[in-house]
């Protein structure tokens, strides 16, 4: 590892088993966060040459630096590894390097608390836009494939016992419209989350006039975390509220898998799951296992445990603390994991083979019973004095049939008055515009 910037003494030396601790997995994880370290950099770079530390022929050669730094990082000509203490120090590095004692000024203003905290809101609207991309992704192959299947007979089960008829219509409306509620609630808070933080240094301000609001409007943020001490106060913080959409995704995607386990056992015979998303078993030469529908069943439980690592981290006292550092891990490996397998789900979603027949026969009179009662209050009769008389009289309804049923559920967003518009009004509202 190269000599850490904050070293002050060369008679002072630090063990390499002390720094490996101190530096943590702070130099794999910044290879996340690179790409936005540097971005902040040249954005805070020329707001140091609007206020007069830098001349304008430096900020421009730090920013061409900057960029070429960018360049080999992603053509994985530089890498981000054990030399440097972390993506902070790489950066300082690789300028120092290329322009001398211009490079050494890119830190004046700043803290290295700064730099990571931008990165980190950076990061997290960068994925929070993948989030609400990939949940609308979810929804459109839901309220497609309602649209095909909107009449197709399905039992509806509460408490895992059966219920009443339903279709397949209302079961992908039902995930369509949990997807779309999940877009919505990474954009709110996205936008609860787009603020700068840059210009607060170590959470106590600096000496000089930098110009914060002129470095947030070219980082495309709409506003600045104003105190010091409250931008040191949101480390950790702004993570769990990114989470919190992420939770919510994951969470809608944990119910759909479980249906999809139910409806995918021999005992329902509902759906087939695509073979590119099953495997076999090492033993059993019969078996065909929805491996990726468990996993993705199981991928809510990586996010859980980042925000329980969270929140154990944050007990902590006003002002910058070294254990923030550790916020970095929970939050990058939930945001990997998470949209890596959420990104899977609209192809899962769309090859799924429906047994029709299967499902329509599985569909007993008793089920009925609920359809009936209403009419018997249409037709003047009070709903607790139809529903004993239907209790009473359950086997006169194996005349009727599953799409008499869903014909006349025609409360908005029943079966047979999905409401399909209105879901996908809301997602297309939701889409950036081109250009954004």
């Amino acid at each position: 590892m190269s000599e850490p910037i904050w070293k002050k003494s060369a008679s002072v030396a630090v063990p390499e088993a002390v720094m490996r601790f101190l530096a943590g997995q702070d130099v794999v994880l910044d290879r996340e966060l690179l790409p936005f370290d540097i971005r902040a950099s040249r954005a805070h770079a020329r707001g140091l040459a609007r206020i007069g530390l830098l001349s304008d022929e430096q900020a421009g050669a730090i920013g061409r630096e900057l960029d070429a730094l960018s360049e080999a990082f992603a053509a994985g000509e530089f890498v981000l590894d054990d030399r440097f203490e972390d993506g902070h120090s790489a950066i300082e590095a690789w300028l120092t390097a290329r322009l001398g004692e211009t490079g050494k000024r890119i830190h004046a203003g700043r803290s290295r608390n700064d730099q990571v905290a931008v990165a980190l809101r950076l990061y997290l609207l960068d994925r929070l836009d993948r989030l609400r991309d990939i949940a609308l992704a979810i929804a459109e192959v839901a309220l497609a494939r309602a649209e095909r299947e909107a009449d197709v007979a399905l039992p509806g089960h509460t408490h895992l016992q059966q219920a009443m008829p339903s279709s397949l219509g209302l079961w992908w409306a039902g995930h369509a419209e949990a997807f779309v509620d999940d877009a919505d609630l990474a954009v709110r808070i996205r936008e609860h989350l787009n603020a700068s933080p840059l210009g607060t240094a170590s959470g106590f301000g600096v000496n000089l006039a930098l110009d914060r609001d002129g470095v947030a409007e070219e980082l495309d943020f709409d506003r600045l975390v104003v105190n010091p001490q409250n931008a040191q106060a949101q480390r950790g913080k702004a993570e769990l509220r990114a989470l919190d959409a992420l939770s919510a995704a994951t969470g809608d995607l944990r119910r759909l898998a479980w249906d999809l386990s139910l409806f995918a056992s021999q005992e329902f015979g509902f759906v087939t799951v695509p073979a590119a998303f099953c495997t076999g078993s090492s033993i059993m030469p019969n078996k065909h296992n929805p491996d990726a529908v468990e996993l993705l069943r199981a991928l809510h439980a990586t996010v859980v445990g980042a925000r329980a690592e969270l929140e154990s981290v944050l007990s902590l006292p006003s002002g910058y603390q070294r254990d923030l550092q550790d916020t970095k891990p929970p939050v990058l490996r939930a945001f990997a994991r998470g949209l890596e397998g959420l990104a899977l789900l609209p192809g899962l979603l769309g090859g799924l083979s429906w047994n029709v027949e299967r499902m329509a026969s599985a569909i007993r009179p008793a089920q009925y019973a609920t359809d009936r009662a209403n009419e018997l209050v249409a037709e003047g009769l009070s709903f607790r004095d139809a529903y004993r008389r239907v209790g009473d009289e359950l086997d006169a309804l194996e005349a009727r049939s599953p799409a008499d049923s869903l014909a006349a559920r025609v409360s908005l967003g029943g079966c047979g008055r999905l409401g399909l518009e209105r879901i996908r009004a809301r997602a297309d509202a939701l889409r950036p515009a081109a250009g954004d």
